[in-house]
């Protein structure tokens, strides 16, 4: 069975593999419509953060309710899930911010293309 917090690790690890295979310009990531491809894809998946964020609340909420929640140090339980609200809240908010800036991203390297005149192997031949 796959569990929530595998699939978040799984999802960091394709982000890892993208920072890596983008790292030099190549064959497929060469030119802007490869750049707005992958600023789109990104920014679907930002916009999917906020809620993701926002769950990961919920066994410590679930556990929070049964009174069962223990903190390092004896610290009061809840005193340290009002921090974890509060710092869900503001992760979220930011999540929300950065999905907005990936949009506008998108929405400016939407124009841009390739100009294929004089390069050799975009000729049709028929000139």
């Amino acid at each position: 069975m796959t569990t929530p917090d595998r699939l978040a690790s799984q999802a960091g690890d394709l982000i890892r593999s993208f920072n890596h295979a983008t790292i030099i310009t190549g064959d497929g990531w060469q030119y802007p419509p490869h750049a707005y491809s992958a600023i789109g894809s990104l920014a679907y998946l930002v916009r999917m953060l906020p809620q993701a964020i926002e769950q990961t609340l919920r066994p410590v909420e679930h556990t929070h309710k049964q009174g069962r929640v223990a903190v390092d140090g004896g610290r009061d339980p809840q005193e340290a899930v009002t921090e974890l609200r509060a710092s869900v809240t503001d992760a979220a908010a930011l999540a929300q911010a950065l999905s907005t800036a990936l949009d506008r991203m998108h929405a400016a390297a939407s124009p841009m293309g390739l100009d294929t005149r004089g390069l050799p192997e975009f000729e049709d031949g028929d000139t």
